[in-house]
């Protein structure tokens, strides 16, 4: 049976990065990867420098939620093209949206029909930000509980956390989940051993109640007068920024400064492409969460024909039109200090 892996970790705890290192190991170069991201705007797959066949598909919308039938449909497709010859790969990793809830993902993995002696269940990971992890625990219920689902715990960004802040998180973590694994990183260089194709001792079991569990409440949650099924908190949207007109190098800290001072913890998670007039070959890589903005990263080549500059922020009571105009403002005020 192919192994599958789940790599899930709220939003901005550094999933991306840490599958982006372990792509580029040789050990993982029959892996194919299935990435979900939330709502209808996709960018991670162009945040990671490796080849077609390495990524080898993408979904959309919400795998937890009521289009978790496209996991099975998109394992199912993968098994399908490598019977085909079209493709080869000899496991598979699931990103999960940092908004996930990776019970169901699991409950489909474990469970389905339609993949049953298929596909087998390997390790689920959990990122959690060494920076600003507590505080994410302490205010999304989907950070417990990808953290109580995981078998294997990840404390990521252990380089910009203030000092203790690591060891802290993980004797919290301990307490949530006693049974995983936990490893401390920096910059994404983890133990190839992470994704590994066979979970821990005693995962199997201790998912199985995980799952027991859900299933009795949402069976006493069907009774309830008026039930239906909601994914993440009211007010949590994705909003994109596209402009074709390179951004001055000189407006970029400004505006990510701005976005960090005027949405603070609100702004869940900043991801993107940003297209630099100095510097048209190589796009910015941005990235930050809530009021941690990082600083730029350099790709060594655009990772498609589109050079617009494309940026995601998902937040909490974000108006659609404001990051796009702050970005415009900024950048004309730049233009107009470099005449």
């Amino acid at each position: 049976m192919t192994p599958v892996s789940v790599l899930t970790g709220f939003l901005g705890s550094g999933k991306t990065t840490l599958l982006a290192a372990m792509l580029r190991r040789p050990e993982f170069a029959g892996t194919a990867v299935l990435m979900n991201e939330f709502g209808e705007i996709g960018l991670d797959h162009h945040l990671i420098e490796t080849s077609e066949e390495d990524l080898i598909a993408l979904t959309t919308g919400c795998l937890c939620c009521q289009a978790r039938g496209d996991l099975t449909l998109a394992v199912g497709g993968l098994l399908a093209r490598r019977a085909a010859g079209e493709i080869a790969f000899e496991r598979i990793v699931v990103e999960t949206t940092g908004m996930a809830d990776p019970g169901p993902i699991l409950q489909g993995l474990m469970l389905d029909k339609e993949l049953a002696g298929r596909v087998r269940l390997g390790r689920v990971v959990a990122t959690v930000d060494a920076a600003i992890g507590a505080e994410t625990l302490d205010d999304r219920a989907e950070a417990r509980r990808q953290a109580t689902f995981a078998d294997r715990l990840v404390v990521t960004k252990a380089d910009i956390a203030p000092p203790g802040a690591a060891a802290a998180l993980s004797t919290r973590l301990r307490q949530l989940n006693p049974l995983a694994g936990i490893d401390v990183v920096s910059f994404g260089a983890a133990d190839p051993s992470l994704l590994a194709p066979d979970a821990s001792p005693g995962a199997a079991a201790r998912w199985k109640e995980l799952l027991d569990d859900i299933g009795r409440a949402e069976a006493n949650a069907r009774q309830e007068p008026g039930h239906h099924h909601q994914h993440g908190p009211d007010g949590v949207a994705a909003v994109l920024v596209r402009r074709d007109a390179p951004v001055p190098a000189a407006a970029l800290p400004l505006f990510l400064e701005a976005l960090a001072e005027t949405f603070g913890p609100n702004l869940l998670r900043l991801k993107g492409l940003a297209a630099i007039a100095e510097a048209p070959d190589r796009p910015a890589v941005l990235h930050g969460v809530r009021h941690v903005v990082h600083p730029p990263v350099w790709l060594d080549r655009w990772p498609d024909d589109d050079r617009s500059t494309r940026l995601v922020l998902i937040g909490e009571n974000i108006q659609p039109d404001w990051p796009g105009l702050l970005l415009d403002l900024i950048a004309e005020e730049a233009r107009l200090a470099a005449d």
